[in-house]
């Protein structure tokens, strides 16, 4: 643990003398801080992919999972007597809260996306929608479809089994895929760090070996480039951090209705989230280049 601590002080504290190893600027600076900046602003979005979908599929989940739908498909001059009978069977059944026809004009605004919104329903052959909503555990579904097939023969019970289950393994892998997105990120960073970390210390070949000849440890010169990059790592993240929440806050909001993109950011303390992900890269940032210092080092022996 001390050894942690005295880590952690020496990369913040410094030392000016071992840091004058390391080359200020140069292309291995900016493609330090730019590639840890790139890679932290796609990680708040792949971050804030990942919690909206979760966030949209579980308030659909939850909207679909009390709710049913009893479709009748009847001649016209049936149609009457089949709705009385289906909600006879419905008000009757256990586990059932309530269950009322559905007018032309929710059918209708149902149907606008798919047929837009001057549907002629009188002349078309469309079934009559009975909203049903549960309450607890819900009703026997397969008692109640046989009591509908025996009092209403047109009458289909659809409880939303299929849509809810689509919605769950769509949002399961988007979760999924923003995760290994993450990791993609984390991965490219380390390597672009590597690559930096290796030039630089290409770079100085001759001042290291200055150094080694007055006696200097390779602890001491990895020292400096691991605090170096770190830093640099650490202020590239911070920058794009912020950019990608500044991006994120101006999206659209869930109450702009038929905005594209709408609902995509955080909510409550999710907002806290993107800035872990600075530290984060910075401990990328200290492995990569520890380990490519001591690598490189061990080859110019």
């Amino acid at each position: 643990m001390n050894g942690l601590l005295r880590v952690i002080g020496g990369i913040l504290v410094g030392d000016a003398n071992a840091d004058r190893v390391v080359p200020p600027s140069g292309f291995t600076a900016w493609l330090t801080t730019f590639t840890a900046g790139a890679m932290a602003f796609l990680a708040v979005f792949a971050l804030a992919l990942s919690l909206a979908t979760g966030r949209l599929a579980d308030r659909w989940s939850a909207e679909l999972a009390r709710t049913a739908t009893v479709r009748i498909s009847a001649p016209e001059g049936q149609m009457a007597a089949q709705e009385k009978a289906v909600l006879k069977v419905l008000t009757t059944t256990p586990g059932i809260k309530s269950a009322r026809v559905m007018t032309d004009a929710e059918q209708r605004k149902l149907l606008e996306p798919w047929f837009g919104p001057d549907l002629p329903l009188d002349s078309l052959p469309i079934p009559k929608l009975i909203e049903v909503v549960e309450r607890g555990s819900g009703p026997d579904i397969e008692g109640l479809r046989l009591r509908l097939a025996a009092e209403a023969p047109g009458a289909i019970y659809d409880d939303h089994t299929r849509w809810r289950r689509p919605l769950i393994n769509a949002a399961a892998r988007l979760r999924l895929l923003a995760a290994f997105s993450i990791g993609l990120i984390a991965f490219s960073t380390a390597a672009m760090i590597t690559l930096a970390a290796n030039a630089a210390l290409a770079a100085n070949a001759t001042v290291i070996s200055v150094l080694r000849l007055v006696g200097a440890r390779d602890t001491y010169i990895a020292r400096a480039f691991v605090r170096r990059f770190t830093v640099r790592a650490f202020g590239g993240a911070l920058v794009g951090t912020i950019l990608a929440v500044i991006g994120v806050f101006m999206l659209p909001s869930p109450a702009a209705d038929g905005a594209f993109l709408s609902g995509l950011g955080f909510n409550g303390w999710g907002w806290g989230l993107p800035f872990v992900i600075p530290p984060l890269s910075a401990i990328v940032a200290f492995w990569a280049t520890r380990r490519a210092a001591f690598r490189t080092l061990r080859g110019l022996s």
